[in-house]
């Protein structure tokens, strides 16, 4: 089966360690993600987590309590670590990446998960595309979470899903 490699919100605001949204192992999963992205050719995309120009609903709260965070998509805490120079991205301005453009690129093809952070925009985006129906998997090694022990019990939860949802390292992915 064809699959698609989803690189998930590798972005300055993840990787910078003075950003309040910084996720440690940030640096540690970017050779793992490289690698990924180098086999998966043109089977690639990344997605982007962008704040909305005006909070509805819930996300009204969220962004009083981060409100640093609620700029354009073009600001600079919003682009891909410079590692990566996709020429395009698929943003969203909620934590699940799985929306309809990046449902019409995965098409009937698998999807491969890797990226930030584990135990939130991975893991929204993991389970919004298994109930569309679309076999996922998810790397574990080339994800990061908030903290270990978030990214332990993300992976736990998603192996909850399967044989919708799989839990796989990067040397199982390329193998």
């Amino acid at each position: 089966m064809r699959r698609i490699l989803a690189v998930i919100d590798l972005q300055n605001v993840f990787a910078d360690p003075a950003s309040p949204w910084f996720t440690p192992r940030f640096a540690e999963v970017v050779p793992r993600i490289h690698r990924l992205v180098t086999a998966f050719g043109n089977d690639v995309v990344f997605t982007r987590f962008v704040a909305p120009a005006r909070p509805d609903g819930a996300w009204k709260r969220y962004y009083e309590q981060w409100s640093f965070a609620l700029q354009p998509p073009d600001a600079p805490l919003y682009q891909v670590v410079d590692t990566f120079q996709p020429p395009s991205t698929v943003d969203a301005t909620t934590f699940g990446k799985w929306n309809p453009r990046l449902a019409t690129r995965v098409g009937g093809a698998g999807l491969v998960l890797a990226g930030v952070s584990t135990d939130c925009c991975v893991l929204s985006t993991a389970l919004a595309a298994a109930d569309a129906g679309v076999a996922v998997t998810v790397v574990s090694d080339a994800c990061a979470g908030a903290d270990d022990e978030s990214h332990t019990k993300a992976l736990d939860i998603l192996r909850l899903y399967g044989p919708l949802v799989t839990v796989a390292t990067t040397e199982e992915v390329l193998g």
